[in-house]
């Protein structure tokens, strides 16, 4: 009998900030799953929403990225879904028949549960969190009122709306001094890589971090620091019964740990495994693994948490599609932990098809 391999169509790009992010991500991935032995298929979303299928999806995006693209690239744009196929406006450009989806994408439009409901409609199996997870991990804010239910330490924080900021700010400024000490985190609630966030010290810098937070989303996270904070790190793997890698810390080469730390400035360190007491990491590897569980996660995860220089946990944010990048915690500390690259998306494909089993049980009983 001659061995099919399952094809893997690789998403990437998206219209959130995180763009060019998710294509340096799916450059690894890509990679990995040829090396584990799948056939892949690279599929594009632009940043204004259509999706590349003719020729190289990847190397279109990237130049695009760089201001060489052509703008003539094979495209489609999305209409409906179903039985396991896409039905497109475009005929002369089909969508390419695959057995599973790796969506690696970040942000808004891609990790926020709204491609995975789209995958569900089509009943296309496809790696990481479900629509619940991933769309309740993206907002920051709704994820805080989860896990406080759940007995999770987290910092002190309050939420915003930009139609209250822009109603009466000086109101806003006031209400938050009063409730919260300085130094604060400025976040939108529906963002990652650190875009948008800021470190304010003062009210006029909080003024600006707001209005900066503003123009990524309407909800914003405002967030007590933690004195002589600590970045730790966790990578989680499974669906039911997740499995947690060892711990590693995160040194940035900036104040904290922001997009240009991430990507751009070379002098960010990543401590694998982090030096704290073997306790601790036991500590923070099941905060993880129960911080995933009340998402409901599936397939993959990267939990981040503070560490106070008086030795309290704070559970910072859950990613349900981390970074895959050269630079990238989630499989640095997998790799530290035994598990190849290789090893890791072989292992995320089997569970994503693991995931699909139990969808079509459920469909079958209903």
């Amino acid at each position: 009998m001659t061995f099919k391999p399952v094809r893997v169509g690789v998403l990437f790009g998206g219209k959130s900030g995180e763009h060019e992010i998710s294509l340096l991500s799916a450059q690894t991935v890509i990679r990995a799953l040829d090396q584990a032995g799948y056939e892949t298929v690279r599929l594009g979303i632009t940043k204004t929403g259509e999706w590349l299928t003719g020729g190289d999806p990847l190397a279109q995006l990237t130049k695009r990225q760089n201001g060489k693209g052509s703008g003539e690239e094979a495209h489609f744009a999305l209409a409906t879904a179903r039985s396991a196929q896409f039905q497109l406006l475009e005929q002369n450009n089909p969508m390419p028949a695959v057995d599973l989806i790796f969506p690696v994408l970040h942000g808004p439009f891609g990790e926020d549960g709204t491609v995975q409901g789209l995958l569900e409609l089509a009943e296309l199996p496809y790696v990481g969190c479900g629509v619940l997870a991933s769309a309740v991990a993206m907002d920051k804010i709704s994820a805080k009122a989860l896990f406080a239910a759940a007995g999770i330490p987290q910092v002190a924080y309050r939420p915003l709306l930009r139609r209250t900021w822009a109603k009466d700010r000086e109101k806003v400024l006031d209400e938050l001094e009063s409730a919260l000490a300085y130094p604060l985190f400025v976040k939108p609630a529906n963002l990652g890589s650190s875009v948008g966030v800021s470190k304010v010290r003062d009210r006029e810098g909080m003024a600006r971090a707001i209005a900066l937070a503003c123009r990524y989303d309407r909800k914003v996270l405002i967030e007590a620091g933690v004195d002589s904070a600590r970045e730790l790190e966790v990578s989680v793997l499974g669906n039911d019964e997740p499995r947690t890698s060892v711990v590693g810390e995160v040194i940035p080469a900036n104040e904290f740990y922001d997009y240009e730390a991430k990507y751009l400035d070379k002098g960010s360190r990543l401590v694998i495994p982090a030096d704290i007491p073997v306790a601790l990491a036991g500590e923070v590897r099941q905060l993880a693994a129960r911080a995933f569980q009340a998402l409901d996660g599936a397939g993959l995860a990267r939990v981040d948490f503070l560490l106070s220089g008086d030795g309290r946990l704070f559970l910072n944010e859950v990613n349900t599609m981390p970074g895959f990048t050269d630079s990238s915690m989630y499989p640095k500390l997998w790799e530290a932990s035994g598990v190849s690259l290789t090893e890791l998306v072989r292992r995320l494909v089997e569970m994503a098809l693991e995931r699909q089993a139990d969808r079509q049980q459920n469909r079958t009983h209903r």
